[in-house]
């Protein structure tokens, strides 16, 4: 725990600093003790966070969407394969390495988002949960964050800081009396993990080949579309408000990222394919050009000398041999002359 705790300390002092200086920034305009500040500040701060994940962000679309390419082979293969397991394991790893595919990619922007979700949770949680003494300005040891260790003002601000009458800092749980506290939680669980199933859901039915939606992974899918959002619900009665804030903006960040990127660059064989191949005739481009230009086809194949060497002999025989036939068939149209009248003359 020691050692998490020393791995943490830098995501702690990354988190309040943005935090801190947006909060800071963001003073100049409102009022630096309300709650919309805060909020507008952690908003900030998860914009920050998933502008930085773009690139793994397009990654992980792309590994998800060459593993949906490539479930029609691994049928294949678990189909000549399923008995002997280890054989399976390894024709599988090689056909992952033939097409350049990572299973474990599509995990990564997921998995370096949660360390930044468990600092802003433990930051925000140390925040409410430490008791300020009264006029206190210094240094406060009990707060994660060395920015908000360093001032007690701001931990103050955050702790009295309200958002629709609701704390900031403060959770679902435990409820002493059902307020304001309780309801914006509220929403903001069911507005959270509502944007998550759409986000699922506008996946499976618009960015899945036909054939990715039979099999044991399309059940798995399946399952993780009702699962996710139900532990998303069961977890936030005991998330800090401005922790849920952020879950519901990056929530929202992948669900319009997910349909730029499926509305411009869909997969292959997707229902979100054939409908961006109208648009792209629609306005008059072809669809097939604009999609070997994104494969990297913008030159024609380099042709087989050995293969130009041959059509070029079959097309020179082919041309002396029509050439013959037209000497033939131009004699034969000319007029023969008359022997008879040659002596005559």
């Amino acid at each position: 725990m020691r050692l998490l705790d020393a791995m943490m300390q830098p995501l702690y002092w990354a988190v309040s600093g943005v935090m801190v200086g947006f909060h800071w920034l963001l003073g100049f305009v409102f009022d630096p003790n309300w709650g919309g500040t805060w909020a507008l500040s952690i908003v900030l701060l998860t914009v920050v966070i998933r502008t930085l994940l773009i690139p793994l962000f397009v990654r992980q679309i792309n590994s998800a969407r060459n593993m949906q390419m490539l479930q029609p082979k691994l049928k294949e293969l678990n189909a000549k394969y399923g008995t002997d397991r280890e054989k399976l394991g390894q024709e599988t790893m090689k056909l992952y390495k033939e097409e350049g595919v990572n299973p474990m990619a599509s995990c990564m922007p997921i998995l370096l988002q949660m360390p930044i979700f468990i600092a802003l949770f433990n930051v925000l949680n140390s925040v409410s949960r430490t008791v300020v003494p009264e006029n206190a300005t210094g240094y406060l040891p009990t707060v994660l964050g060395h920015f908000f260790q360093q001032d007690a003002t701001l931990v103050t601000s955050l702790q009295k800081a309200t958002l629709f009458g609701a704390h900031i800092s403060q959770t679902f749980l435990p409820i002493t009396t059902f307020g304001a506290t309780q309801i914006v939680a509220l929403v903001l669980i069911v507005l959270m993990t509502g944007v998550l199933f759409i986000t699922q859901m506008q996946l499976m039915r618009k960015n899945m080949p036909p054939d990715a939606m039979t099999g044991p992974m399309a059940q798995q899918q399946k399952m993780m579309l009702y699962m996710f959002p139900a532990m998303y619900a069961v977890g936030g009665v005991n998330i800090p408000i401005g922790v849920l804030l952020y879950w519901l903006t990056t929530n929202t960040w992948n669900m319009g990222q997910q349909y730029i990127l499926i509305h411009n660059n869909p997969a292959p064989g997707t229902p979100a394919y054939i409908d961006w191949e109208e648009r792209m005739r629609a306005r008059g481009k072809d669809p097939d050009e604009i999609a070997a230009k994104r494969r990297g086809a913008t030159k024609r194949p380099v042709a087989d000398p050995a293969k130009v060497a041959r059509q070029s002999t079959a097309t020179e025989s082919g041309a002396s041999g029509d050439a013959g036939v037209q000497r033939q068939v131009i004699q034969r149209q000319q007029p023969r002359k008359n022997p008879r009248a040659a002596r005559k003359k």
